[in-house]
């Protein structure tokens, strides 16, 4: 074993001496009140005694949640005793670590078989990293209180044992570039920093030599795992190629959130440990900059948008996110609106990040958070795709055109979700999943993760000739992403438009999303304009997941008294016609309502659409899905365009039992020119006003001027839109 030389006090990892101090002497009340609920949390679980027990369970089963239990106590205990100084928080994690050293060697692999790399103390290498990394926390914290006896004891028979079982023994865990692997690196490092093992830090720092080892695995989500070399894999390539420039995660906010603390955690203890790495700098302080990136992808509830495998729900109060904001102030630009975030969060982490944010907080300084329209690049270099993100008047629509997001990723490109003060107006399924809910196939993915969530007619997207993007294949997904072509913000045109050419052979697709707004109306209009170039006599299904009950529609729906799957694969097998409408005319158009407001989608038909009234549940024996409603636009033909328009109206008074405002303004939606350039739609209101939308398709240059000819005459414009009443 190798051994650092240098700045190895304890504890040092996470707290330092001089910050202990400092924390003894605060008075910021929300450091207070953050450290009395730690004190309580820890009270109850010492009163409850040590329990280690032998491991058996899955996420949610009984062993495992007293594993996780643990660990979060330990790691709360050892702040306890540095702030407080009271040795009866060290004696607990000295006794609870014996007993983890004195079952440890017994143990071989856990005993679940599900994972691709399956644990020691809990079914996957992912939780015994999550054990590592907050108890090696709690053992800086006792470390020089600790005798040398029982100091070496736990090194030689459980850290380090443990290190070697998460990197060098499990290689298609640890030397990759996922989320999994980022807890594997930080877990080994930080307890590598902790016994002042050099070889550990480094194996964290720059990947394992597996030159010999190199293979491919399967993993437990289909895709492979592609063995990296030294360099190639480990924290700093995690840094290089899991975030694009602007801070997204390629995977998703969802599973960006919970690799931030591990990400974060172990910057901070590099910083402490290993200020020649300058680490929280690297790469223009771009694990800052993915902070702000995860609370701008978020709703006006502070909930994460649900892209790919994501559980609805997850918000800025999770524990990872208390502690990121906290850091991205402290070690940041000290940027007054975070506190409004850290405000909201109501509780701060016990350490010197903590302590400042707090006491900026109690010295009056939080300004609000300024949530505004923006662009987030995907792709190491931002030249992969991305996500739009438009806001106005509490609205806020979301595009996706960024990459697969690995196998975590959906079949979605081009999908949307749409978003009111941050209730669902359409929504995104989100993952087939209850973490940790044991009933539930243990806590785990379901299988209508992938035979559901994660299929394309599953979101609010294109399906053609009913096959999901890339014919469902993860590595034929990842191999590409969308192109951007367009994203402008003013204060009254909001503009996302991408474009997407690999999904299906000989198909393009551009779609084209703006929030506008139109003074005499109470709300923002979204336009949806979706251009394809097809062979003709291709099939297209264009979904629509709304959020709400069905008020009206102007068509006439034939209701079906017996229910079929509305097909046997590709997602289709889970989903209920429960009626159909061959559009009369050329307009379609529903309105629902949320339990607040109205919604209004009028869209432009061709001869031969059809509206299916869908609902998600067949072939789900085990109800395992949700009920949600549903509504396909069904057309056959070769290039076109779906045209639609989002309007949010009125609302309901429960009181006096009235309605405000119910109808739409909205009389008539018309596509007066398509082609591969341009395209063209007016709407009408029924005021009698007509305001028309003109987009160039090929030419975004802000300085071109445009012509088109249109059912209604010519019209001329500069720059890449024009949209104003006729």
């Amino acid at each position: 074993m190798t051994h650092l030389v240098s700045g190895q006090d304890h504890p040092g990892l996470i707290l330092t001496p001089s910050a202990v101090r400092e924390m003894n002497s605060a008075q910021a009340p929300l450091f207070e009140k953050s450290l009395q609920e730690v004190v309580d949390e820890v009270a109850v679980e010492m009163q409850k005694g040590i329990d280690v027990p032998v491991p058996k369970d899955l996420a949610g089963g009984y062993t495992h949640e007293t594993h996780k239990r643990n660990f979060f106590t330990m790691q709360k205990a050892g702040v306890l005793f540095q702030i407080t100084g009271d040795e009866k928080y060290a004696v607990y994690i000295r006794d609870m670590l014996l007993q983890y050293a004195r079952i440890y060697p017994t143990l071989g692999k856990h005993p679940a078989t599900r994972s691709y790399a399956r644990g020691k103390f809990f079914w996957q290498c992912l939780n015994d990293a999550n054990w590592l990394v907050y108890t090696s926390q709690a053992y800086d914290c006792i470390y020089d209180w600790l005798d040398k006896q029982t100091v070496k004891k736990l090194n030689k028979e459980l850290f380090r044992p443990y290190a070697e079982y998460i990197s060098i023994q499990n290689p298609q865990f640890f030397n990759r570039i996922h989320n999994h692997s980022t807890w594997g690196n930080a877990a080994v490092g930080m307890i590598g920093l902790v016994m002042q093992d050099a070889e550990l830090v480094n194996w964290a720092l720059y990947g394992l030599d597996v030159d010999d080892l190199h293979q491919q695995e399967k993993d437990n989500d289909g895709g492979s795992l592609d063995l990296k070399t030294q360099g190639e894999a480990g924290f700093i390539a995690q840094i290089d190629h899991s975030f694009s420039p602007d801070g997204y995660f390629t995977e998703g906010p969802y599973y960006q959130r919970y690799a931030m603390y591990p990400f974060l955690i172990f910057a901070q203890a590099l910083a402490n440990k290993k200020p020649d790495l300058d680490i929280l700098k690297y790469r223009d302080r771009l694990l800052i900059k993915a902070v702000y990136a995860l609370i701008n992808q978020t709703n006006g509830l502070g909930e994460f948008f649900p892209f790919n495998d994501a559980q609805k729900g997850m918000s800025l109060a999770s524990r990872e996110l208390v502690n990121a904001v906290s850091m991205a102030y402290f070690f940041g630009d000290q940027d007054p609106s975070l506190l409004s975030i850290i405000e909201k969060q109501d509780r701060v982490p016990l350490n010197d990040a903590g302590l400042s944010a707090a006491s900026a907080i109690a010295q009056g300084l939080s300004q609000p958070f300024d949530y505004k329209s923006l662009e987030l690049s995907d792709g190491a270099k931002g030249d992969e795709g991305g996500i739009g993100i438009l806001r106005a008047d509490d609205m806020t629509l979301v595009m996706k055109y960024a990459k697969h997001g690995m196998g975590h990723g959906h079949f979605d490109r081009l999908g949307f979700m749409l978003y009111d003060g941050g209730d669902e107006v359409i929504q995104d399924y989100g993952s087939a999943r209850w973490v940790n809910i044991d009933h539930k196939d243990g806590g785990g993915y379901l299988k209508e993760n992938h035979s559901w969530a994660k299929e394309t007619i599953a979101h609010n997207t294109l399906v053609v000739n009913k096959d999901s993007h890339f014919d469902g294949n993860v590595q034929a997904a990842d191999l590409t992403s969308g192109t951007r072509y367009s994203f402008t913000s003013t204060d009254s045109v909001s503009i996302v438009s991408a474009r997407e050419e690999n999904a299906y052979k000989d198909v393009k697709m551009q779609r084209t999303m703006a929030l506008l707004t139109i003074e005499e109306l109470e709300r923002p209009l979204v336009l949806d304009l979706l251009t394809v170039q097809a062979p003709m006599e291709t099939r297209y299904d264009l979904p629509l997941y709304y959020q709400g009950e069905l008020m009206s529609v102007n068509q006439q729906i034939e209701a079906n008294t017996t229910l079929s799957p509305m097909g046997q694969e590709s997602g289709y097998q889970h989903l209920w016609a429960e009626g159909q409408a061959a559009v009369n005319g050329d307009m379609f158009q529903m309105t629902w309502f949320n339990g607040k407001h109205f919604y209004t989608v009028t869209s432009a038909t061709t001869e031969g659409d059809e509206m299916i009234f869908t609902r998600i549940g067949a072939n789900d024996l085990k109800f395992n899905l949700r009920r949600d409603p549903g509504l396909i636009q069904r057309r056959v033909g070769g290039n076109t365009v779906f045209a639609s328009v989002y309007e949010t109206h009125g609302f309901y008074s429960y009181s006096d039992e009235i309605p405000l405002n119910s109808f739409t303004s909205i009389s008539d939606l018309s596509v007066d020119h398509n082609s591969e350039g341009y395209v063209v739609a007016a709407i009408e209101l029924t005021s009698g006003k007509v305001y028309r939308f003109a987009f160039s398709l090929k030419d975004n240059d802000p300085n071109h001027e445009h012509s088109v000819e249109t059912s209604k005459g010519e019209i001329k414009w500069k720059g890449i839109y024009d949209f104003k009443r006729k």
